[in-house]
């Protein structure tokens, strides 16, 4: 028996009326957080570039959030797994020291040029960037031990649990390793079958979290940034 509302409607219908609500206000406020902070024309230029070449670029919240976290370590030292077109490397080296380094990862060339295009137009000198050709687990045992303050993982998702490992090793105690798209557009938290790739970020997701080298936390922006921050304390 379904009893009536007071504008005779069922306390089921107002639920629902009340669910749609919510859920508009949070998909409002969710998008406002995510432009929240104003992109300038060399990061509108690099999204361009990307969508051009049919790469996905993480999204302007992802990127504050990134530039935040560099700042919260006192970033000197970054390693980026997945240069793209340098959208993210932007805003990781605006939350970088002034006299901080960005090591960045790529296994196509031409991409990486554009980036070096954007780094450029937004005022950073080139010696602010390292640029790598390569498949990232190639690279990566060529970087050096306890060496970085943040890795930020935004590459092939069939290898994430690779970078993890590879992070644990490059990052100094008290650095953040830092994955983009750990919700994988909503397919994470899917009970349906899903491919290899959802697997590895639910692997990723369970490792993070059960790790007791590591504080994690899972952010809602963008397609989900998962963040930890390598326990212990610096030396010296």
């Amino acid at each position: 028996m379904r009893v009536p509302g007071p504008n005779g409607y069922s306390h089921a219908q107002a639920s629902r009326g009340q669910e749609r609500v919510i859920t508009g206000n949070r998909q409002t406020s969710w998008a406002f957080a995510d432009a929240y902070v104003a992109e300038g024309d060399a990061l509108r230029w690099a999204r361009e570039r990307a969508r051009d070449a049919g790469l996905r670029s993480v999204s302007p919240g992802t990127g504050a959030a990134l530039g935040l976290l560099a700042a919260s370590v006192d970033a000197k030292a970054v390693a980026e797994i997945g240069t793209g077109t340098g959208v993210s490397g932007i805003h990781l080296l605006h939350g970088m020291r002034p006299d901080g380094v960005l090591t960045t990862v790529d296994p196509e060339p031409e991409h990486q040029q554009f980036a070096r295009q954007a780094f450029r137009a937004s005022g950073y000198a080139s010696n602010r960037a390292r640029f790598i050709p390569g498949r990232a687990l190639d690279v990566l045992p060529r970087l050096a031990d306890a060496g970085y303050d943040l890795v930020f993982c935004d590459g092939d998702r069939q290898e994430v649990m690779d970078y993890l490992a590879e992070s644990l090793r490059l990052l100094r105690p008290g650095g953040l390793v830092v994955f983009e798209g750990a919700f994988a557009n909503g397919r994470t938290v899917d009970s349906g079958p899903q491919p290899t790739e959802v697997v590895r970020l639910r692997e990723l997701l369970r490792a993070v979290r059960e790790s007791p080298e590591l504080l994690p936390s899972l952010l809602p922006v963008g397609d989900g940034l998962l963040c930890a921050v390598k326990r212990g304390s610096r030396e010296g």
